[in-house]
């Protein structure tokens, strides 16, 4: 694995955490029944590359990588004071549609960024950002 494919499959793995947290976050407070289905089916989506990117780390003996401790608590944050405020359905679908706006910029920025990465791992990425795409337009009849 060259350098760009190890950064690149890290960053996937610290996305993939951060999008998982976020909608374990808002579940349990989501009043819409279609909506709160729509976030599982997302979250196993999630889940399912998450599997794939820990055996790729595995199978090439390398360490998981954490979203920035700034970045994790920023958010939390951010998403705990708005619901709060405001524990409507509209709310989540507007702090995980920009969750996922952030996330999409993000990998994109990463694959230009990594572009010696390997096909393998741009086509990871490639997933996460079609999942992440998924869930931005699923969720827009809620905001």
């Amino acid at each position: 694995m060259n350098n760009d494919t190890i950064l690149l499959l890290k960053e996937c793995d610290s996305g993939l955490k951060m999008a998982i947290s976020s909608l374990d976050e808002v579940l349990d407070v989501i009043k819409n029944q279609k909506f709160k289905e729509i976030c599982i089916t997302s979250k196993n989506k999630h889940q399912i590359l998450k599997n794939e990117v820990d055996h790729l780390l595995k199978e090439h003996h390398l360490q998981e990588k954490e979203p920035s401790l700034l970045a994790k608590s920023m958010s939390w944050l951010k998403m705990n004071f708005k619901i709060q405020m405001n524990e409507d359905d509209q709310t989540i679908a507007s702090l995980l549609f920009e969750g996922c706006s952030m996330g999409i910029e993000t990998l994109y920025k990463y694959l230009h960024q990594y572009e010696n990465a390997s096909s393998k791992i741009k086509e990871v990425t490639e997933k996460l950002i079609e999942i992440e795409k998924e869930l931005s337009q699923n969720i827009q009849n809620y905001l």
